[in-house]
């Protein structure tokens, strides 16, 4: 008898102890200290609790009061508040939550892929003394690490974390984000939220609801097809007659003596040129891993010190062996490459540097006009030039389909919107921005649509109206092609600038800030400003000129065509001072050749004397443009695009 009412004793704490913890009032992520709450309109603040719980929540004097549903959700409205703080925030159930150093100020949700996701960290030496004076304790982001969920809007984040510009904690911040953020705080002098969602390397449909994507019938196919889970687990099973391959080995890690190890002695390296890719240097089509060594001299004076390595970019991985220590590694190529080698590394005299590289797809190697050295107060010593290289693996080909091909659940529509962009949609926010368009370029003619698409579904979702929406047009990137060609980066573009038409959005022209041998280019200070400049115009209404020369319509006269456009500004000019160059001209074959261009007033005269019935023109139509120097003359760049739509 005693055994049982113990038990029974103990049974019925349990069941407090879990009702209790089940009834617990709990916040999202976002909703924590150091947040930054959007002025001047009502906000959001919501959270879960036991079902039918009482809730209340004090601030600035006042209490508001609201109960959970019967699924535990719970939302009020704090009433709009002037740009100030901090403030602090007491929320009261069975448990009682305090949030404190809230700000009110401008909240803008930034999104996009790698060059959106690009912190300040990895432009450390472009924007090394930003970040030495970062001082900013009014700007704070929100960072939404990476998730995935291709079932369901969630309505939670894992983690999260606000932190202010101030100090290392700046490191962390989107670079375009920060300098956006930076230029309207010194405009404004009001708090600048930046709420960081962004994940390199994925396509817009990602992004985008199942709503959202309802008129897109492959994708909805898609959509359904990934929500069935035997589906998914096809792609990862392997079948049972398939044959057990073992997988190939390094020959490089392979020996008692890796070829990394001060103790190993080459045999059988080839020379060739550090930055280069193997492929232009005698080495056919080759996935797999390369070795690369060279013996390189050190001054006395470099000894004893840190030193910094820069290795430029690399296709695709790579570690870095200096004196056999591993110093540095990147497992994907778009970073620069920069490392640190510690005080105890280097010695006077001969050093001896490997590097491993692992290429997957494409051509492999170093990527040239970028930097290669090693540096140490005032003394550097230049690694480029002839270095000794043996192959270590060569992959076998590959032919797989499927997410166990190297699909990944972050490129499915609907699982990023779902996972990191679903949790945020009570947050109220000032705007959009948007940075994202190359994981897309490869079927670019959609693109406009899904960028409306997305446009409108985030609009819908967010429940504030035709929120400003502003996004940046890709830049130059790739080969400079001197003859007139088809380009689908120039496609993209062309259906960026044909979104404008969408109400309440602006576009930040980025032709001109591009590097020709990097997708992530060091330029995000003007690629943030020039966002800025778009919610200045769209966002704070100030009438001022904000972006650059808009293609608006055209005319032919004779042999000539003349174009119009909106956004001249104070007038239209060349950045360089040179004759306008970049235009081209066709007649009805669509031909297009080099043109002639002159401005005369607001507009541009086109022409070719071979050219006797002109049809269409087109402007900086290309990957990468030579020379994009239409500008107006407050020294904005004009975009790029075509007449014959």
């Amino acid at each position: 008898m005693n055994y049982l009412a113990t038990s029974l004793r103990i049974l019925s704490i349990l069941v407090f102890v879990v009702f209790t913890t089940k009834a617990q009032v709990k916040l999202p992520q976002i909703v924590r200290d150091s947040m930054i709450l959007q002025r001047d309109v009502p906000v959001n603040i919501w959270g879960w609790s036991a079902a039918n719980e009482k809730v209340s929540v004090k601030f600035n004097g006042k209490t508001y009061n609201t109960k959970g549903n019967a699924e535990g959700k719970w939302i009020i409205k704090l009433p709009a508040t002037k740009a100030g703080g901090p403030y602090n925030i007491d929320i009261t159930a069975s448990n009682k939550i305090s949030i404190k150093e809230i700000l009110f100020g401008d909240v803008w949700f930034c999104s996009g892929q790698s060059n959106m996701v690009h912190q300040l960290n990895i432009h450390d030496v472009t924007y090394a003394k930003d970040i030495a004076e970062a001082n900013d304790p009014q700007i704070r982001q929100f960072w939404i690490p990476t998730l995935t969920n291709m079932n369901a809007p969630q309505q939670q984040l894992p983690s999260g974390y606000w932190k202010a510009a101030v100090g290392e904690d700046v490191r962390p911040f989107s670079a375009v984000a920060y300098f956006f953020a930076k230029h309207l705080y010194a405009q404004y002098k009001v708090p600048i939220g930046i709420i960081n969602a962004s994940v390199g390397g994925t396509p817009i449909e990602a992004w985008t609801s199942e709503e959202g994507l309802k008129d897109f019938v492959t994708l909805q196919t898609t959509i359904a097809k990934n929500k069935d889970t035997a589906y998914i687990n096809s792609f990862n099973r392997r079948p049972s007659n398939t044959p057990r391959i073992a997988p190939p080995v390094d020959a490089g890690l392979a020996g008692a003596l890796k070829w990394f190890d001060v103790n190993y002695s080459p045999k059988g390296w080839r020379p060739i040129n550090i930055p280069g890719y193997w492929e232009d240097q005698g080495i056919k089509d080759l996935n797999g891993v390369v070795w690369f060594r060279k013996e390189i001299d050190i001054p006395a004076s470099m000894v004893g010190k840190v030193a910094k390595v820069f290795l430029g970019r690399i296709i695709d991985a790579d570690e870095l062996y200096i004196n056999g220590k591993l110093v540095g590694n990147t497992t994907y190529q778009y970073p620069q490459r920069r490392y640190s080698v510690p005080a105890n590394i280097l010695k006077a005299g001969k050093n001896i540097f490997v590097i491993r590289v692992t290429n997957n797809a494409g051509k492999g190697g170093f990527v040239t006009d970028k930097p290669y050295c090693i540096f140490s107060g005032n003394d550097t010593v230049d690694l480029k030039g002839t270095w000794q290289y043996k192959v270590g693996l060569v992959n076998r080909p590959f032919a797989g389909g499927g997410f166990g091909g190297g699909i990944s659940a972050q490129n499915q529509p609907t699982a990023l919107y779902n996972a990191m962009v679903a949790p945020e949609i009570n947050y109220t926010i000032k705007g959009f921005c948007w940075y994202q368009g190359e994981s897309n370029a490869g079927r670019p003619q959609e693109y406009g649509a899904l960028l409306t698409a997305l446009i409108n579904d985030w609009r819908t979702k967010w429940k504030q109206g035709t929120l400003p929406f502003l996004y940046v047009q890709l830049p130059g990137f790739m080969d400079y092609n001197y003859l007139p060609s088809e380009s689908g980066w120039a496609v993209l573009r062309h259906e960026q600038l044909k979104t404008l038409s969408v109400p309440n959005t602006a576009m930040a022209v980025a032709i001109d800030l591009g590097e020709w041998n990097d997708i992530h280019p060091d330029n995000k200070k003007d690629v943030g400003i020039r966002l800025a400049l778009a919610a200045r115009k769209l966002a704070y209404n100030e009438n001022m000129v904000y972006s650059g020369p808009l293609y608006q319509s055209a005319k032919t006269e004779g042999n000539k065509i003349i174009i119009s456009f909106t956004n001249i500004g104070s007038g239209l000019i060349t950045n360089d001072g040179e004759e306008l160059s970049e235009f081209a001209i066709a007649g009805a074959d669509k031909k297009f050749v080099w043109a002639k261009a002159k401005i005369e007033g607001d507009k541009i005269i086109v022409w070719n004397d071979e050219v006797k019935e002109p049809m269409y023109v087109r402007y900086a139509w290309a990957d990468n443009p030579v020379n994009p120097n239409l500008y107006n003359k407050e020294n904005l760049p004009a975009s790029p695009f075509k007449t014959d739509q």
